[in-house]
């Protein structure tokens, strides 16, 4: 599911100077684009582009990126899609911070494939290029990857709620992200694989690209599908709710049990007033802020961040079950995003 930035003057100067387009970015939403620049005087320069600039996730991406460029001394520049989806932007951006003489460049692709030729021109420059949160396809086409590990996010809510099913036979519909989308397919086989089922098990499969009245929508088409489901996974919060006013509609809010991914302020609380019985929590702004720090520690002495690196997950309830470990919805409150 599933699924911003402020700027120093002297980096707006530069901006200005070489003509930094304006852009924006998100975790499944959308936005208008803008840029900005942040943080330091002189200092390393980073970019960071996201998919959109109104999404709550991506709001805390932007955060964590200025917190750590603060702390590093850096000049953090940012851009955005915008809409979701949003390429031809994410590649004016690159173009744009490449030209302002950014050292790194940290981005969470709208489109994982068509993104990769812009990406491989700005290391080909010497710029360290770090995905956040989406992996590109391949995902080598970057130097690292700083992301949550999204089939072990779906595997913890999977194991969460066979525990708390007791045994129970479970009729299961899943409302996914859409077609394709890799986060949306890692989740919805980490909750299958969690669970102890495969697809040939899920009563009702529908997407909902993340959006909160499509999840009424799929919840009610799925009701109507099969009216005795009794276990609903969901690619984020937003999708969740829309399920939750779907069963509530039925009357049947209380004896089905909803479980989803992305830790957001809003889910969170609503697991906390018991409308989903538990989440996921990702950790956005730890993106950035390691990001950051990566693109620091290669300006200062070369060495480059690679591979993948697991930005944490927890699973969060206030009804516990036995055997899986999960936080309480004040941690999860103290921790969540948006």
């Amino acid at each position: 599911m599933s699924r911003t930035t402020r700027l120093s003057s002297s980096l707006l100067r530069a901006a200005a100077a070489t003509g930094v387009a304006a852009l924006t970015l998100t975790a499944c939403g959308s936005g208008s684009g803008t840029g900005s620049t942040s943080s330091g005087s002189g200092g390393v320069k980073v970019g960071l582009i996201t998919k959109t600039d109104t999404n709550p996730f991506f709001v805390k991406m932007k955060e964590g990126a200025e917190k750590a460029a603060k702390e590093n001394g850096a000049e953090l520049s940012t851009a955005a899609g915008k809409f979701d989806g949003d390429n031809a932007g994410q590649v004016t951006a690159i173009e744009n911070m490449v030209a302002a003489g950014v050292k790194g460049i940290l981005i969470t692709p709208s489109d994982s494939k068509a993104i990769v030729p812009a990406i491989q021109k700005a290391r080909a420059k010497g710029v360290l290029v770090i995905a956040l949160d989406s992996p590109t396809d391949p995902e080598s086409a970057v130097d690292a990857l700083f992301a949550t590990d999204n089939v072990k996010a779906g595997e913890l809510i999977g194991e969460y709620a066979k525990a708390a099913m007791k045994g129970k036979s479970a009729k299961i519909a899943t409302l996914d992200l859409a077609p394709g989308v890799s986060v949306g397919v890692q989740r919805h086989d980490g909750f299958l694989k969690g669970f102890g089922a495969t697809d040939k098990d899920v009563r009702c499969a529908q997407d909902t690209g993340g959006d909160q009245a499509k999840g009424q929508t799929a919840m009610e088409n799925c009701l109507q599908k099969e009216p005795d489901i009794n276990v609903v996974y969901t690619i984020n919060e937003p999708a969740a709710l829309g399920a939750y006013t779907a069963l509530k509609a039925k009357g049947r809010e209380k004896d089905v049990l909803i479980v989803s991914v992305d830790g957001g302020c809003t889910g969170t609380q609503a697991v906390k007033d018991g409308k989903i019985a538990a989440t996921s929590q990702q950790y956005p702004l730890k993106m950035a802020a390691e990001g950051v720090k990566a693109v620091v520690t290669y300006a200062k002495d070369g060495k480059k961040a690679s591979g993948y690196t697991d930005t944490g997950v927890s699973l969060i309830t206030d009804k516990a079950q036995t055997g899986v470990t999960s936080k309480d919805t004040a941690y999860g409150l103290e921790n969540c995003w948006g």
